[in-house]
């Protein structure tokens, strides 16, 4: 009995025992889940913005119809891309009413995931990023006509997993306690209702704007980047599914395990006998020991090593950020251009003098010794018709020297196009870019420069040293393609104003040259105070004078030669055909300045179709406003970026030139790159105004390093991706590598200077990793679906070991 008993008691023991313990971890959790609530309702890393479903509609009527730049070149022509300019106009028909969720417990949230065990340790860090994110993607979701319970979807969002719809600004070393230094109010513990006001991004909380009324739509991330929603949401009606993330995370993950994460690069620093001033299509001293001769300057031409370097050029000793303009136009910091050369040589000519840690630049040239806007105004009383800022808006400047010609020009409203090579004259397009003045190294050698045909309004050579009568004229004809119909052709050079024997033989060939391309000669010319003479001949509008020449010398081209075919073309010694029909593009001249910015271009009309499948003009428009407002409301207004330190900017996938015609008003100057393989827009820019060139991202850009302040990328990176359709691999496959691209951002891009890209979400994800490895700060990224934006800066960081390869 008595083991009987206790027996019993032993087994009353224990379950007396087992049910206080249960009782008591019920308590210490539920308390636990409470504090874990509370906690997660007065801190985040991430401040999120509560827009209510009465507001979001009326903003999205107040904006035009954005253009989505990711796939709409491979789209086919009116279908996708037409698609893409409507359904954002149908966003505040479509906003449903909706449940409101938000006063669920925090334990039923807990409970909608079995798979978050209640004996984990540290629950605190998932739950806090998942609540994170359930709380923004109500903000910005509800702009697309999205429900909150979607939000509470256990189904559609894991711990630890990538988040298909995330925002962060953050530094090198973000802290998780980043609201403490953004000077953020906590909101106070309760229930998260549509009538709370949410919390203001820091950049807006900085300017004590913060947002208290439902009428604000300049809120960031809602202003900055309601734009990207709709872009990418036209394809992405919903929010992912739980599967679809998971694909898209197992392809990004694998895509960086192919190509390295943030602790899998490998930086070192070039090994070149150019050092500090590394260009490696203009330095490969292997490529160019083996041309047979360099008779046409073929050793200044470009010369790309056949694999791309992926090494990093050093600093100059004591580099220092650059002078900011107007300043630097007249002076910059000899540190950051260490060559002393050019000042000994031509300091006589005031291209450039060394005073202390200083280069100074009098903006003076060998044509103009006293200066250039003396010169400028002198050619605009010799021929009033050139009309400085106006009729003459883009003009090419061959053999610039320091640029200091074009570097006056903007006092009249004209735009520059400087070139010159990089030869014995040290650094002189270097020089030129540090003082904040476009240029680039070019030479006018056996092919053609890179530019489409007919687009310059005035051609300038002053001194520039080019055999232009030589050869069947070849090196001219090369300007006649370039030269706009009624263009000018500016040349101030001592055969125009010297006896010399060999300057009258130059000048008697070149009046030859010039009178059988049918050019007029309207006007011949001195200026007294500098002591030198200029001729300006014009260009012909028709093909008149062609028809009634006595010779076919110089040839006209064959009809099947395209003008605008301008990527390692070789020159030929021909003259093309001007346009016929009103319609052609070059037929009349463009607007006058600035009215040709806005207006549509004459040859673009809805016959043709646009590079985003709408009828051309609607393109062209729609591109427009998209840009301005991207860069109002983002780039100008929501990124923190201090544009009084930009200057030089590059727009690496320009389509039709919005981006660089929205940054009008800032101090800063875009080159427009139009990428080989995309669509063939870059005459358009030009007839707006604008200037750029084509180039080969797999190839280094013609320019010395640390030369751009900014450079944005609107889906570059995601198009070097080229589709291979023997290979089953979720892997991408890239038509060059994509850290040899990012080591020439880094290469051309300044110090401190701005990296902004718009591109699929699992190319930002790839793009912030090399950032890192780079000791980049990450200012911003975010992704929604398959869009993102990131937004980085270069920091002053070098790796110690050299590349042995280079």
């Amino acid at each position: 009995m008595a083991f009987g008993r206790g027996g019993k008691m032993d087994g009353r023991r224990p379950s007396s025992s087992s049910s206080a313990f249960c009782t008591t971890t019920t308590v210490v959790v539920f308390v636990a889940l409470c504090l874990v609530g509370a906690w997660m309702m007065t801190s985040s890393t991430v401040f999120p913005l509560e827009i209510s479903s009465n507001k979001k509609p009326a903003v999205v009527k107040q904006q035009p119809a954005p253009v989505n730049f990711g796939a709409s070149q491979e789209a086919p022509s009116g279908s996708e891309g037409s698609e893409k300019f409507e359904d954002t106009d149908n966003n505040d028909a479509t906003v449903p009413e909706e449940p409101n969720n938000k006063d669920a417990p925090e334990e039923e949230k807990f409970a909608e995931k079995p798979e978050e065990k209640l004996e984990e340790k540290e629950p605190e860090v998932p739950t806090e990023k998942a609540e994170t994110k359930d709380m923004f993607d109500d903000a910005n979701g509800k702009s697309e006509g999205r429900s909150d319970d979607l939000k509470n979807d256990g189904d559609g969002e894991k711990n630890g997993e990538k988040k298909g719809d995330e925002i962060t600004n953050e530094s090198e070393d973000e802290k998780p306690d980043v609201e403490s230094k953004d000077d953020q109010e906590e909101k106070p513990e309760g229930d998260v209702t549509q009538e709370e006001q949410p919390q203001i991004e820091e950049k807006v909380e900085e300017n004590g704007e913060k947002d208290q009324s439902s009428n604000s739509n300049e809120v960031f991330p809602d202003g900055a980047q309601s734009e990207l929603l709709k872009e990418s949401n036209t394809q992405n009606g919903s929010f992912p599914t739980q599967a679809a993330e998971s694909k898209n995370e197992k392809e990004v993950q694998a895509s960086s395990k192919s190509s390295g994460d943030a602790t899998g690069y490998t930086w070192k620093l070039c090994n070149s006998s150019a050092s500090t001033d590394y260009v490696p299509c203009l330095d490969n001293e292997k490529a160019i020991k083996k041309l047979r001769t360099t008779k046409h300057y073929e050793h200044r031409e470009r010369h790309c090593p056949e694999e791309p370097p992926t090494c990093l050029v050093p600093l100059p000793e004591g580099y220092k950020r650059p002078i900011e303009w107007p300043k630097s136009r007249d002076k910059v910091w000899y540190s950051n251009v260490p060559h002393t050369r050019l000042a000994e040589y031509k300091g006589h000519q005031n291209w450039v003098k060394v005073s202390g840690d200083y280069l100074l630049f009098p903006g003076g040239g060998t044509q103009f010794k006293n200066g250039a806007l003396h010169y400028i105004d002198t050619i605009q009383q010799a021929l009033p018709d050139i009309a400085w800022g106006k009729r003459s808006r883009v003009i090419l400047d061959v053999g610039c020297g320091v640029a200091s010609f074009g570097g006056y020009m903007f006092d009249r409203d004209v735009l520059t196009m400087s070139f010159a090579p990089k030869d014995e004259h040290e650094a002189q397009v270097q020089f030129a870019l540090e003082r904040g003045i476009p240029a680039i190294s070019a030479v006018m050698g056996t092919k053609r420069l890179p530019y489409p045909s007919r687009v310059f309004d005035v051609i300038h050579c002053a001194r520039c040293r080019v055999p232009w009568h030589i050869e069947g004229g070849m090196l001219l004809l090369e300007l006649n393609r370039l030269l706009r119909p009624g263009g000018y052709f500016v040349w101030s050079a001592t055969p125009v104003y010297q006896k010399l024997p060999e300057d009258v033989e130059i000048w008697n060939a070149m009046s030859t040259l010039t009178k059988s391309m049918c050019w007029k000669m309207v006007n011949k010319t001195k200026d007294k105070l500098n002591q030198v003479g200029m001729v300006i001949f014009q260009k012909p509008m028709d093909n008149v004078c062609y028809e009634k020449r006595s010779e076919n010398n110089p040839p006209l081209c064959k009809e099947s030669d395209d003008a605008d075919a301008a990527w390692n073309v070789p020159l030929e010694a021909c003259m093309h055909k001007l346009p016929v029909g009103s319609k052609v593009r070059g037929s009349k001249w463009p607007e006058f300045w600035p009215q040709r910015l806005e207006k549509t271009p004459f040859f673009i009309d809805g016959s043709k179709v646009g590079v985003y499948g709408k009828p051309a003009n609607e393109d062209f428009e729609a591109d427009n406003a998209h840009w301005k407002r991207v860069v109002s409301k983002s780039y100008v207004n929501g990124m923190g970026i201090d544009w009084s330190k930009v200057r030089n900017v590059m727009d690496m996938r320009a389509v039709y030139g919005g981006f660089a015609a929205a940054l009008r008003d800032q101090k800063v100057w875009v080159m427009n790159i139009v990428p080989i393989d995309s669509p063939d827009t870059l005459p358009i820019i030009y007839e707006r105004g604008l200037f750029g060139m084509y180039h080969d991202w797999c190839e280094s850009f013609s320019t010395y390093p640390r030369t751009y302040d900014l450079l944005h990328a609107d889906h570059l990176f995601s198009k070097l991706k080229k589709s291979v359709s023997d290979i089953k691999s979720v892997l991408p496959v890239y038509r060059c590598k994509l850290t040899a691209v990012f080591a020439e951002v880094d290469r051309v891009l300044r110090p401190q200077g701005k990296l902004i890209v718009r591109d699929t979400a699992d190319t930002i994800n790839e793009l912030e990793s090399m950032a890192k490895s780079l000791q980049w700060e990450v200012r911003m990224t975010y992704t929604k679906g398959n869009e993102g934006l990131l937004c980085v800066e270069k920091s002053m960081w070098r790796p110690k070991e050299l590349d042995a390869s280079t």
